[in-house]
């Protein structure tokens, strides 16, 4: 699958490939839309979360039909902030409500219109309020929502301190390093660059520098696309190896 968006960086012809986390996610996300749950997919940064909950949501909704509406937050947000943003990317019409009852009405009656799913990034940055606005909107029986939590290591130890919350929620996944099987599998899939490369510079590249993360996977490839145009060589070697590798340093 072209990966014409979602990416880290700007990164011509990488590819969205399948690893075992990524059908798993696809799989899970599909069970919790169609039970109308809420999940959570956690794990670390870099890890690939944020690219293969996306590309399996815009499959749901290219093949299925389903609504998905995106929301992310970078700090801790009130109840109030996470109605103003509901109310942003549900594109209501008019001016917010002022007063809470009445927003929260609103907010039903647009979330009680047809089915929807969330998706909420980041949500390691949601503290126990915001978590708990979500629950009580999830909780009205009107409403028709599935919702997608994804975050940081932190979001599955805060989700965890809400039990209101955390015993609704229908499916765990933890998205983890690739192993070095798989780095021998996927990387070569990621990228033209990696094609026919040995694979001992494979392991060589994820012991130094990549670690199984897919986010320095793609800034080592980004470093390494340079250093071809501008030595001229046909293919990764050791010496343009290290060569990446000290921009990452």
């Amino acid at each position: 699958m072209s990966a014409a968006t979602y990416q880290y960086v700007d990164l011509p012809d990488a590819c969205v490939v399948t690893t075992r986390a990524l059908l798993t996610a696809r799989e899970n996300i599909a069970d919790t839309v169609t039970a109308r749950a809420m999940m959570c997919i956690h794990g670390g940064a870099g890890f690939g979360k944020t690219l293969a909950v996306n590309t399996c949501l815009r499959e749901l909704e290219e093949s299925g039909g389903e609504e998905v509406r995106r929301v992310t937050f970078r700090a801790r947000p009130t109840a109030r902030a996470v109605r103003y943003e509901l109310f942003t990317a549900l594109d209501l019409a008019g001016e917010p409500p002022r007063h809470p009852s009445e927003f929260d009405r609103l907010l039903k009656t647009a979330l009680a219109e047809r089915p929807r799913t969330f998706l909420v990034d980041e949500a390691q940055w949601l503290n126990g309020e915001a978590f708990e606005y979500f629950r009580y909107l999830w909780d009205e029986p009107a409403t028709r929502l599935a919702i997608v939590f994804v975050g940081g290591a932190g979001a599955h130890t805060v989700l965890r301190r809400e039990p209101m919350l955390s015993s609704r929620v229908f499916i765990w996944q933890q998205f983890s390093r690739l192993t070095p099987a798989e780095v021998l599998e996927v990387i070569p899939l990621f990228h033209p660059l990696w094609e026919g490369v040995d694979p001992a510079d494979l392991v060589f590249a994820d012991e130094r520098a990549a670690h199984g993360n897919f986010r320095a996977w793609a800034q080592l490839t980004a470093h390494l696309r340079t250093a071809l145009a501008r030595t001229g060589r046909p293919r990764v070697d050791r010496e343009l190896l290290r060569w990446a590798f000290s921009r990452l340093a």
